[in-house]
């Protein structure tokens, strides 16, 4: 038994002496698949990174990210407000419990940090000091939220730059090609059910000391993009940001829509605040004149579908709405 030891302790000490000399095999191999796994970025601020292999330990300062984070199988370490993302964007839940880092708008520097994540996404949103401090944490990829001339494109664009960063370019495609065929399913349904070329207008709503406020989704919008690839005619004759396609406008803007309009709304019970189609708007003479109110032709989809999401939300979207308008 003695010589056994003594000869396990033999080999054991000239496997270390090898390994510390740097001429081990093994050590070898580690070093050459380290290599090989580098990643070369270019984020949507046009900056490059470079990462060292797939991040895995991943914090995200802005929902679309996140949603994107758990179409690719990567369950992300920290999220910026969890609350109200379970709350918004139930569509594409959650499936561990991350940190919440702060509000989207301001994400807390030391929680992160705490983290130690092996990447940030930051949102092209997020306030440059607060990318700036960002980056002196760990590499920061950004990415740009909205392109309101393309907002489909940039939603998949992102998608695709995450999962390169992640080393889970296997699942985008496979993303890509649902969301496609989702799309292309809606289509048909809709077609069928004779309603291609139905005007449609998309808003969300906000109550602030009892003032309604609205926010019409125009072509430019993620929403109305996606509805026009259904074959749907967006009816809002306001126009929107560069960036978001989003609108403006007051309860009485809602007269210059077409009389034939499918309107359409996603709320949340959650945040009656946002949700005044079926709150203050019941008892507005404007509102109840309105011929699709009368038609009863004012649909309210499902909650949880984030409006600036990803293709998980888009694809909920398009069921959603295609069952409402096909009832």
């Amino acid at each position: 038994m003695r010589r056994l030891l003594l000869t396990a302790a033999a080999t054991t000490a000239a496997a270390l002496t090898l390994a510390a000399c740097g001429t081990t095999e093994p050590a070898a191999d580690k070093t050459e698949k380290k290599t090989s796994e580098a990643i070369t970025l270019t984020d949507g601020g046009g900056k490059k990174l470079k990462l060292d292999g797939p991040a895995t330990k991943v914090v995200a300062t802005e929902w679309n990210e996140v949603e994107n984070l758990i179409t690719l199988g990567v369950d992300p370490v920290g999220v910026s407000d969890v609350k109200g993302y379970n709350t918004w964007d139930s569509a594409v839940p959650l499936k561990n419990e991350p940190k919440d880092i702060g509000t989207r708008g301001e994400p807390s520097m030391d929680t992160v940090a705490a983290l130690a994540p092996d990447l940030i996404l930051a949102s092209s949103d997020l306030a440059p000091a607060a990318v700036k401090q960002l980056r002196e944490v760990a590499p920061v990829l950004e990415i740009k939220s909205a392109d309101g001339s393309d907002q489909i494109g940039q939603m998949l664009e992102n998608l695709d730059l995450i999962a390169k960063a992640t080393g889970t370019t296997d699942k985008a495609e496979t993303a890509r090609k649902d969301f496609e065929a989702k799309l292309t399913e809606g289509k048909k349904a809709l077609a069928d059910a004779d309603l291609a070329g139905t005007q449609i207008a998309f808003a969300d709503g906000y109550v602030t000391s009892n003032q309604v406020t609205l926010r019409p989704y125009t072509d430019g919008s993620l929403i109305g993009s996606v509805n026009k690839r259904l074959g749907l005619k967006n009816a809002w004759k306001v126009k929107g940001d560069a960036a978001y396609g989003l609108g403006s406008t007051d309860v009485e803007g809602l007269t210059d829509l077409p009389k034939d309009t499918q309107f359409a709304y996603i709320g949340n019970e959650d945040d009656k605040t946002a949700t005044p189609f079926t709150g203050v708007l019941t008892k507005n003479a404007v509102w109840k004149s309105l011929p699709f109110v009368k038609s009863g032709d004012v649909h309210r989809l499902d909650d949880g579908i984030w409006m600036f999401g990803g293709p998980g939300s888009m694809s909920a979207y398009i069921d959603a709405l295609v069952a409402a308008l096909t009832k």
